[in-house]
């Protein structure tokens, strides 16, 4: 058997072998798995609409793909040099080929630009009437929300309601961010001296992850969020929650009101509201801090473990925070993790 005839025979083998490297490839990327950030499984009507683009531009992507393929490889195997053949006929072009390749490009963008424009107007940040208005202002590095008809402040936590149309106002207290929540849909950047606008419907229960998609500073990444999508009833709970006051002084434990006496000598007075307490307006609102999921813009959990390591070092979780490290024993600080989580 010669070499011809071996390097033949091995082509099928080389073939088959790159046809199953692409399939496991191609395979891997449908895996499943928990991704709570991924855009492709939209839970808004603004998220809906971004996916229906995306994969109308998919399927434009792969026919033309496979049209382009089909015909690079037809093409590599009609006219593939034979030993016996001849020199091929030299041509100057073809007008028809030209003028085709030309006006199909231009027919696929127009088939593209139509649906992205219409996408464009739904989702410009217009809200119907009666949407929940919700004023955010991003700062280095958490997100503060104010809920203006009812006057609640907020932290890193956003709470709305499912089917209900929600109205984002954002701006920015220091650098440029970007509100970025991809199962609710598309990002805003967020601008000091400027306002942005989001609008959505939630359409199922649950809490959707976001963070900053604009790098503005150290702790850039440490900058997320939760939206909780509450039922209707759920929502209504939660608004009475954050308009009842904390709990007056008397009632808390002895280890609560060491920690109520931390709060209050400590300097936390200075940067953060609490209601009866202090009005500080540097540092997030903690009036019913003890009722979020999170600490720290989504770091960390908030429990006694979660509070009692923030507090220790807040530098050391999240560089460049403007909170210092406060001298305090092991004690004290278990004692205004304890405070702080009284306050729900």
């Amino acid at each position: 058997m010669d070499a011809q005839t071996t390097h033949r025979r091995g082509r099928p083998r080389i073939l088959l072998g790159a046809a199953a490297a692409f399939l496991v490839i191609a395979l891997s990327a449908c895996s499943g798995g928990d991704f709570p950030q991924s855009t492709l499984h939209p839970t808004s009507d603004f998220g809906r609409d971004i996916d229906a683009l995306y994969r109308t531009i998919l399927w434009w992507a792969i026919g033309v793909f496979v049209l382009v393929e089909a015909a690079l490889v037809i093409t590599i195997i009609k006219f593939r040099q034979r030993r016996s053949s001849k020199a091929p006929q030299q041509v100057h072009g073809s007008t028809l080929l030209e003028i085709s390749w030309t006006l199909a490009p231009a027919v696929v963008l127009i088939f593209i630009a139509v649906p992205t424009i219409r996408t464009i107007f739904r989702t410009d940040g217009t809200a119907p009437e009666g949407a929940l208005q919700v004023e955010v202002i991003a700062h280095q590095w958490w997100w503060e929300f104010h809920y203006p008809e009812s006057g609640i402040v907020t932290a890193n936590e956003m709470h709305v309601p499912v089917g209900r149309p929600v109205a984002l106002a954002m701006t920015s207290d220091d650098v440029i961010h970007s509100f970025w929540a991809p199962k609710l849909g598309g990002k805003r950047d967020v601008m000091p001296g400027r306002t942005t606008h989001i609008a959505f419907t939630a359409d199922s229960v649950g809490e959707v992850y976001g963070q900053c998609a604009e790098f503005c500073g150290e702790s850039h990444a440490n900058m997320r969020m939760r939206v909780v999508v509450d039922d209707s009833t759920d929502f209504e709970a939660w608004l009475a929650q954050q308009l009842a006051p904390p709990a007056p002084a008397d009632a808390l434990s002895e280890q609560e009101q060491l920690g109520l006496e931390m709060y209050r000598t400590r300097g936390c007075i200075a940067c953060h509201t609490v209601e009866g307490v202090s009005a500080g307006v540097i540092g997030p609102n903690l009036s019913h801090v003890g009722g979020r999921n999170t600490i720290a813009s989504g770091i960390l959990p908030n429990t006694a473990a979660g509070l009692t390591r923030w507090l220790s070092d807040p530098p050391a979780e999240k560089p460049g925070s403007l909170m210092p490290r406060m001298p305090m024993t092991e004690d004290e600080v278990a004692a205004l993790a304890a405070y702080l989580l009284s306050l729900n």
